[in-house]
């Protein structure tokens, strides 16, 4: 898998050299390129933004650097013949990322990314970029960073390790948070006993169904309270009597293959 980043700073990115995606990049799991959008500036200041059009405050990126860029990645793009990559805006207007859309992402051949600054980038670069590649504005979340950078490191370490070989334990993937809807249970490791707090029993009993039962209560209590978004999203219609018992101690009914709260009496 190729990844390509285009962005003014890209010794923001150096942290791609660490860890799991470093070691992936150096054993040829996957590629990444960085580009500095400047080098395809025309001018000797290395201009890449200008006022935006209709006033307003800020500056906004230029499209013909952008065209330049994306248009050199496009000609050297692994995809198979007749497919287009797909091009990443992380931006705070596009669909939220999440694991679905990691998973989704992990599948393809060749991802861009273009980190955009100021304002952000002239909207015509989005507009003639879906000739040559499936446009997608992407955003981590409902604030806003001063730059794509940030947005793009996080989606790259959640997608590349998803690609088979970068974690070494691919089980580890099935478990953790969002990988079911749910988020990850508590973990414990040693000493059992640590400053007057003990690792629950169960964990130390050797009784894997025990440990799986009380995992799996933990995932449901520990979304229920933090993100109860997530339960109301859940096709529950599979749940076992003993999970909807717990749902029903939370305070929540199923109904049609849903997790519905029930109505305080």
């Amino acid at each position: 898998m190729r990844f390509d980043v285009v962005s003014i700073f890209p010794e923001y990115l150096a942290p791609l050299d660490l860890s799991l995606i470093g070691k992936a990049r150096t054993e040829g799991l996957l590629e990444l390129v960085v580009h500095d959008l400047r080098s395809y500036t025309a001018d000797r200041h290395r201009t890449v933004d200008d006022t935006p059009y209709g006033g307003g405050a800020g500056m906004v990126m230029k499209p013909e650097p952008w065209a330049q860029a994306l248009t050199d990645i496009a000609a050297t793009s692994p995809a198979a013949d007749g497919a287009r990559p797909t091009l990443i805006v992380p931006a705070p207007a596009g669909e939220v990322f999440n694991q679905a859309l990691a998973y989704e992402l992990a599948q393809e051949k060749h991802l861009v990314f273009a980190c955009g600054r100021y304002e952000g980038i002239d909207e015509r670069v989005l507009e003639w970029a879906a000739e040559d590649y499936i446009v997608r504005p992407v955003s981590l979340g409902d604030y806003v960073l001063n730059g794509g950078e940030v947005a793009v490191l996080a989606m790259v370490e959640a997608i590349g390790r998803l690609i088979p070989g970068v974690v070494g334990n691919p089980e580890s993937l099935i478990e953790e948070s969002h990988s079911d809807g749910l988020l990850e249970y508590p973990v414990y490791t040693k000493p059992s006993s640590w400053r007057d707090r003990e690792v629950p029993e169960v964990l130390l009993s050797g009784n894997h169904g025990k440990i799986a039962k009380f995992r799996r209560e933990h995932q449901l209590r520990r979304t229920a309270e933090r993100r109860p978004d997530l339960i109301d999203a859940l096709d529950v219609s599979n749940f076992s009597k003993a999970e909807r018992n717990v749902l029903w101690e939370l305070g929540y009914a199923v109904e049609h293959g849903k997790a519905i709260k029930r109505q305080e009496s």
